[in-house]
């Protein structure tokens, strides 16, 4: 219990009275609300997109993982199939000042366009707090959440934790059978996996 008070006081700017990162793992819980700015300065609250299935990606562009998926066009193209459904996809880079991963705006926007990325909107959370509030873990470490506001999945962007590009041809995507199933009205099969990737550089 007290772990959860410690947990909740820390993070109360950002969950603004919704559920701990405890309760945030949890597959069929709330999603936690957050509130984050976007690379082109335009805030987004996730209650926004009620109604809407929305994927979170968490992202260092200096992780060999990221790059696995970024230099074989994987992510890229996950983002345009599934945002051209309707799909709302926040891609979070939440490595603290002067972290691997750390980029201001301006840089974000130039380096997110050179790969040819196409989520809804690339959030920055320097201080950390959207991703503690997720306790989101490795870049990337992915979240679908339901047009209920409902966890539907969370964990690993695939069954291939590697960082080689080579196994992108044979991987078996958790995001992706995870919208299909959901937005076919089926239950999720796979809703959790552990994550991998680099551990996220929060700030200190």
């Amino acid at each position: 219990m007290k772990m959860k008070i410690l947990v909740a006081a820390g993070l109360a700017i950002a969950a603004a009275a919704a559920p701990t990162t405890i309760d945030a793992s949890r597959v069929g819980a709330q999603a936690p609300e957050f509130r984050g700015t976007d690379t082109k300065g335009t805030v987004h609250n996730l209650s926004d997109f009620k109604g809407k299935w929305v994927v979170l990606e968490w992202h260092n562009e200096g992780c060999p993982y990221v790059k696995k998926h970024y230099g074989g066009n994987n992510m890229q193209r996950l983002q345009q199939e599934w945002t051209a459904k309707g799909v709302v996809w926040l891609t979070i880079l939440s490595s603290g000042p002067g972290q691997q991963g750390s980029m201001e705006a301006a840089q974000a926007n130039a380096y997110f366009a050179e790969k040819g990325a196409a989520p809804s909107a690339v959030l920055l959370d320097p201080s950390g707090e959207i991703g503690r509030l997720y306790d989101a873990k490795t870049t990337p470490h992915m979240f679908v959440i339901n047009p209920e506001g409902l966890l539907a999945y969370n964990g690993a962007i695939d069954d291939k934790p590697t960082s080689d590009q080579a196994d992108l041809a044979t991987a078996s995507n958790y995001v992706s059978a995870a919208l299909a199933e959901g937005m076919a009205g089926k239950a999720v099969t796979t809703a959790t996996s552990r994550p991998y990737g680099c551990g996220i550089k929060y700030a200190k």
